[in-house]
This record gives structure tokens, sequence and C-alpha cells, in this order.
């Protein structure tokens, strides 16, 4: 853990890539990052320039808009990061709804995930050193590292990524 806030509170960075590609896109990410900060409880410490982007793993002739924003969260000591990280992820998909995102996500015959032009687009990247392996969500990002729209801005804002 980053900093120790008090001897019950550890501080923890949560870091988040965020990305549009319908509508007014730069709009979209600043509304998210808005509702982020209201429903996280606390506003971001960073957040990385805008990048447009071709789309990653579909065709499309809409570009992307990505972002990737850093919070500081204030966790009780002792905190369960599976249970943690999963509240973390309903807060994402609720933002994502309210900015327009539909449906459930699909995947094709071999299991791959179907990738589709979206409003928003909210992926938990990293939550301090914390390891999450559930079926519903993998911190850090399992296809991060593979995806240079969100490499870019992560080492923007974090030396140490």
């Amino acid at each position: 853990m980053r900093g120790r806030v008090s001897d019950d509170r550890d501080k923890v960075e949560l870091y988040l890539s965020l990305g549009s590609n319908q509508g007014d896109r730069r709009k979209n990410i600043e509304d998210a990052i808005s509702l982020l900060n209201i429903d996280l409880g606390t506003p971001f410490k960073r957040v990385s320039s805008l990048i447009e982007t071709e789309p990653w793993g579909f065709e499309s002739d809409d570009k992307f808009i990505n972002a990737v924003v850093m919070y500081e969260l204030e966790l009780p000591k002792g905190y369960n990061p599976e249970a943690e990280g999963l509240m973390i992820l309903e807060i994402c998909k609720d933002i994502e709804r309210k900015l327009g995102r539909t449906g459930t996500p699909q995947y094709d015959e071999k299991g791959d995930r179907i990738y589709t032009s979206r409003p928003i687009d909210i992926d938990i990247l990293l939550f301090g050193d914390n390891k999450i392996d559930c079926e519903e969500l993998t911190v850090p990002h399992k296809l991060m590292y593979e995806r240079e729209f969100v490499m870019e801005p992560l080492k923007e804002i974090s030396s140490d990524k």
C-alpha cells in the first residue's frame, strides 16, 4: 500500500481507463469523471491528456477518445480487495448505463469478447497493489499491456507504471 492515512485507514491508488467513440466523446469522458468523483466520494488526483485512437478489436469509422484517471481512495485497514473491487466495478457499470451504454457483453463461439462502439467504457486497470481474479473482475486488467491507448495515458500520469 502506498502512503498511510492513519492507523485504521490506507490510501489506495485506483487507475481507471475511459474511452468513448459515440456522441460527444469529450463530454462523455468529462461526464464520466464527474460522476466518478461523486460516486467514489473523492475528486480525482490525476487525469491524463485525451488521445484519439482507432477502435481496438473491431472495425468502426468512429474513433475513440481515451484517457486514464487516478483516484486515491481511503479504505479501512484490512479491507477486502475483491469486495471493494466489485463495488468499484458496479459504480463503473452504473455510470456507463447512466451515460447511455446499453446491452451486456457479447462473446463469440471461442469465448472471446465481441467489441462494439459505445458512448463510454470504464475499465479498472489497477487497484493499489491488489491482484483480483474472479469471474466478474481481473485486476490488473488482463489486456492493458496490449493496448497502447491505455498504456500511453497511464504512463503519462504515473511515473512507476
